[in-house]
């Protein structure tokens, strides 16, 4: 019987972990919607599979954008399939649900994300900032007097912020992840090659050649799609360093965002920083040369968490598991 579920509601990815079982969800969120009745066809994976690919009978979208709640009605009925496959249909208890969100999410924004968990069948619902998920899902000590730097790089936002005493000391977020990267790639392939490809190239791409610092040797693939000029299917040979002048805005915006909160950090727990370095959480960090990069801008050290795409899902799974310690990182709680 399961009584607590922690929920990583991605923009990209949807991932749901059940103390004491592991991560149970790990899914495209996604949903295929039926534009003549607006009922869903589809979630998860299955959905994924048609984004780029419908008819005009169906929609495939994100429900959820830059982190946060975009679609309501769809989010909701998502979070219902998805609870519904983790603990059935027939539930004799609703579970206390945990859900990290972006810190800088607003208060109608954290509102919309417990009233969805509410009407999707949770009892309780709780909010967690994401900065604080990742770092005790990257086994950080958060509750110490000590300063730690993490920088979470998701699909939609990358959030970055010094903890200390079990919360956020200073922060910030910016609109830049995975999805605005694939966006860049699709862009700089179009204007150097006359090629257009689509979301799902374009992450492909970015995660089998993708670097930020391109060396000697470039890795190359084909990637196919339509000549922008003719409209024919047309095949190029991209490489590594393609990616690296694409990303440039992207990586600029996430440099910024890193000083920014350096900057902002009292010299006490800068000092902290400055000798246990920085750590990367969430699929972006796991970009090829982005700890490189930070490091030698910043002049930290960085470091990318063991299995950093899973480290949120994996600290709010603690945090629900272990309430009462907690508390204090909690952000918002409906009951």
């Amino acid at each position: 019987m399961i009584r607590r579920l922690a929920i990583d509601l991605g923009t990209t990815n949807i991932l749901i972990h059940v103390p004491g079982r592991g991560i149970l969800i790990d899914e495209p969120a996604v949903a295929a919607i039926n534009a003549a009745d607006e009922k869903i066809v589809a979630f998860g994976e299955e959905a994924r599979k048609m984004l780029g690919k419908t008819p005009d009978s169906i929609i495939a979208a994100r429900p959820l954008k830059n982190g946060v709640i975009a679609s309501f009605k769809i989010t909701e009925a998502m979070l219902r399939y998805f609870i519904n496959r983790v603990s059935g249909r027939l539930r004799l208890i609703r579970p206390d649900i945990m859900i990290a969100i972006p810190v800088g999410a607003t208060s109608t924004e954290r509102r919309a994300v417990t009233d969805a968990c509410i009407a999707a069948g949770a009892k309780n619902a709780y909010l967690i900032k994401q900065p604080i998920a990742a770092a005790l899902g990257a086994n950080v000590p958060i509750a110490v007097p000590e300063g730690h730097l993490i920088i979470d790089i998701g699909g939609g936002t990358t959030e970055v912020a010094v903890i200390s005493l079990g919360d956020v000391v200073a922060s910030t977020s910016v609109r830049v992840g995975g999805n605005k990267m694939d966006s860049a790639i699709i862009s700089f392939v179009r204007k150097k090659y006359s090629l257009i490809i689509g979301e799902q190239t374009a992450e492909a791409m970015k995660i089998k050649i993708g670097t930020v610092l391109p060396g000697k040797k470039d890795s190359t693939m084909e990637l196919s799609g339509s000549n922008s000029v003719t409209g024919l299917p047309e095949s190029v040979i991209v490489n590594s360093s393609d990616v690296a002048a694409a990303l440039q805005d992207e990586l600029q915006e996430i440099i910024g965002a890193v000083k920014a909160v350096l900057q902002k950090t009292p010299p006490e727990l800068a000092a902290d920083i400055m000798d246990k370095g920085m750590i990367m959480t969430g699929g972006g960090a796991e970009l090829r040369g982005l700890d490189q990069l930070l490091t030698k801008v910043t002049g930290v050290s960085c470091q990318v968490a063991e299995e950093a795409r899973l480290c949120v899902v994996k600290g709010t799974a603690i945090a629900v598991e272990h309430l009462d310690e907690y508390l204090r990182s909690i952000l918002w709680a409906k009951r």
